[in-house]
């Protein structure tokens, strides 16, 4: 990724902006916005890409929203390549977390193992689903075994009736379709009991007929007399010209053929089937099976009737039936049971190593612990789950205290930790998420919503550490957006983000655009290098007023002070006195000159401001706002002393004199309503500006110039 272009109109109080971001010499941004300008608008609306979600004006939902966000091949961004993280989001939980928990090689171990052991499963069950007739639609033979037989394993059942498989011969149940005779309706008709007398007079009659028959009896009926037929034909029996001789009680009936044998026992059966008392049994079977459900069952056992006498305890026919099928792929199962039983050890290991395995996911919990200070541990408690079979991770929670510690789970967590350790387990699945991506291919743009905001000190600065981690990946571009400039300078310095990557977001009216940052570390530097410009002049009062005050330089301090506040030497103070203050003060400047020695500072600095109040808001930086708050300062104040007209109340004030002076002009002057409101913005608006100092001026910063220079037309207006 080497640009994104953006083009955003009417997206959540974006009118407009263009910028395009370039990643070539550093993959990082750092930008300042004010409060109310751009930064959560931004956020929003690539939030909104990440969720496939169109962007919108929420306040002025008629206003037409295009939202262009576009690579160096003008190719829109996918969503899933940006990640937006938002100040602090409670419910946030990285769907990620389970590939910082996966070893790839015991996983492809267990995977390995497992596919050998799925295909000859696979082969077996593909030819069960054709002689069961089960498709899958409300059960598969896999299920339908494991609830047959009571099991929980299919290869403990295999294991379990693997001899009753080896020793079944029952051709004929192998022929069944287990679909008809065992289904929701015939099992639940089957469990009513409503046919269960006329089964057993079925097979009290079927066993006495059995009896009598010549060649037939209980422990040997036409189903083992047809086994055995089938068997002595396969196995060439009669082909070598044997003959079996069969005993009818008196005589000997020699049979010299297959053919022979198999009609000899189908006639059995059919005098059996066809007794005219068996068959009356039959028909008040039948005539309980009249439901329109059940006909398709009466019509299966009217085809089949010779398993009728085995209904009355259809849950072992039912495993018979299975049996018998399986018997027909003794060697698909042979093999898959031989492919198991090597599988399951590689399995085992597998999923024993699984178990003590140390993965990413806590080199990442173990980083956390050491920047943050939290009463919290966190695991993952189904960890060989997560890393063999692609289960979600259960994440577990321990809380401790100075006592003992204690498993508890994530709401009632939230519910005792402080704002700063709820911020900080936000950040840990952030973390989570962040680390998962960078495993995958491909990248990922970064937007970050002042993620440090509300983060004291030292975790600010753990916050900045992660950041720069992962500025360093080469798969990540990322976008800091923050309103808080003093962060803003702590990421840029960190970081190593270079001049043109830190921007400052910046309003002229309703247009939005971002600015290269101007003053990259303290503008004091820049102006007193400049004091050929008469702005840094002015602006650089304020440093060197609280420079004289650290340094003890008492005349000098006040001096300067009677150009932030109007004293009775404040319209006589030349630039020629400046002059010598800065040169004294200021030990690389003791050969300063200054132009227009002669000149009035004050009035430079309403010379100046007039001259400021033409500039576009882009152009108005930071000296141009303390110029704007010191003649708005001075202004107010000679309104207020000119209505008091109280001079030796004027000159005892010794601080806080604005507030001071308000104070008294609000008592003499109650009904002046709109006056009080005015003086009361200039006090709350404009103290930091003026007492600002070397290290600390983000009030200025956030301050929109239009409000200033308001400010000042308003408080020139009253005083005029």
């Amino acid at each position: 990724m080497q640009k994104i272009s953006i083009v955003l109109e009417n997206c959540y109080g974006i009118k407009e902006l263009t910028y395009t971001f370039s990643f070539v010499k550093s993959r990082t941004y750092s930008v300042y916005a004010p409060n109310g300008f751009m930064k959560t608008s931004l956020s929003k609306t690539f939030s909104d890409l990440c969720k496939n979600e169109e962007s919108r004006d929420l306040v002025f939902p008629e206003r037409l929203c295009k939202r262009e966000i576009k690579d160096e091949t003008l190719v829109s961004l996918n969503g899933e390549n940006i990640l937006v993280i938002e100040p602090y989001n409670q419910d946030f939980s990285s769907d990620k977390t389970s590939l910082l928990l996966v070893n790839q090689t015991i996983k492809k171990q267990y995977d390995d193992a497992l596919l050998k052991i799925d295909e000859k499963k696979e082969a077996l069950f593909k030819e069960l689903k054709k002689l069961s007739g089960l498709t899958g639609k409300s059960a598969t033979p896999e299920s339908e075994l494991l609830k047959v037989f009571e099991q929980s394993s299919i290869f403990n059942l295999f294991e379990i009736i693997e001899e009753k498989i080896q020793n079944s011969s029952d051709e004929r149940l192998s022929s069944l379709k287990y679909i008809e005779l065992f289904n929701e309706k015939t099992i639940s008709f089957l469990n009513s009991g409503q046919i269960s007398s006329q089964l057993s007079e079925y097979i009290e009659k079927y066993n006495e007929l059995v009896e009598k028959s010549p060649i037939l009896n209980k422990s040997f009926n036409h189903y083992h007399a047809k086994t055995i037929q089938k068997n002595l034909s396969d196995n060439g029996f009669f082909s070598a010209n044997h003959s079996v001789n069969l005993f009818d009680g008196k005589d000997k009936e020699e049979i010299t053929s297959a053919k022979q044998l198999e009609d000899k026992i189908e006639e059995e059966k059919e005098k059996i089937l066809s007794d005219e008392e068996l068959s009356k049994k039959f028909d008040a079977i039948d005539k309980k099976l009249t439901n329109a459900e059940l006909r398709k069952f009466r019509d299966y056992l009217f085809e089949n009737q010779d398993i009728v006498a085995e209904l009355l305890d259809y849950k072992k026919l039912q495993q018979d039936v299975w049996i018998a099928y399986l018997n027909t792929q003794q060697d698909v199962l042979t093999e898959l049971l031989q492919e198991y039983n090597s599988g399951k050890i590689i399995i085992k290991q597998a999923i024993d190593a699984a178990k003590s395995e140390k993965t990413e996911w806590e080199e990442v919990v173990k980083l956390f612990n050491n920047r943050f200070s939290v009463p919290f541990t966190v695991e993952v408690s189904n960890q060989e789950d997560v890393i063999l079979k692609g289960s979600s991770p259960q994440i577990s929670f321990s809380f401790s205290d100075d006592r003992k510690s204690a498993d508890i789970e994530r709401n009632s967590l939230l519910k005792i930790l402080s704002q700063g350790e709820k911020r900080a387990l936000y950040i840990l699945n952030i973390l989570f998420e962040l680390n998962a991506r960078k495993k995958r291919s491909g990248f990922t743009l970064l937007l970050v919503d002042d993620i440090a905001d509300s983060f004291d000190y030292k975790n600010k600065y753990a916050i900045v550490e992660y950041l720069k981690d992962i500025s360093e990946l080469a798969n990540f571009c990322s976008i800091f957006l923050t309103h808080n400039f003093d962060f803003h300078r702590t990421i840029s310095g960190r970081l190593g983000i270079p001049r043109e990557n830190r921007l400052f977001a910046v309003k002229n009216g309703c247009n939005l655009s971002l600015a290269q940052e101007k003053y990259q570390n303290n503008p004091f530097n820049h102006w007193k290098e400049n004091f050929c410009d008469e702005k840094f002049i002015i602006s650089a009062i304020p440093f060197v007023r609280n420079l004289a005050e650290y340094c003890g330089w008492h005349d000098e301090f006040t001096k300067l002070t009677s150009l932030l506040h109007l004293k009775s030497d404040t319209k006589s103070i030349s630039i020629k006195e400046l002059n010598t203050i800065y040169a004294a003060i200021l030990k690389d400047k003791s050969d300063l000159a200054l132009a227009n020695p002669d000149k009035i500072v004050i009035d430079l600095i309403h010379e100046i401001s007039e001259v400021i109040l033409s500039e576009v808001d882009e152009a108005a930086e930071l000296e141009s706002k303390i110029i704007l708050s010191i003649a708005i300062r001075l202004n107010s104040e000679e309104f207020m002393i000119n209505k008091i007209a109280d001079q030796s109340f004027v000159d005892s004030i010794t601080s806080n004199q604005t507030i001071k002076l308000l104070k008294r002009f609000r008592t003499d002057y109650p009904s002046e309503i709109e006056a009080v409101k005015l003086l009361e913005q200039v006090n709350l608006m404009t103290p930091e500006n003026i007492h600002i100092n070397s290290f600390m001026y983000e009030p200025i910063l956030d301050m929109a110039p239009r409000h200033l220079k308001d400010l000042y037309i308003r408080v020139k207006a009253i005083n005029a």
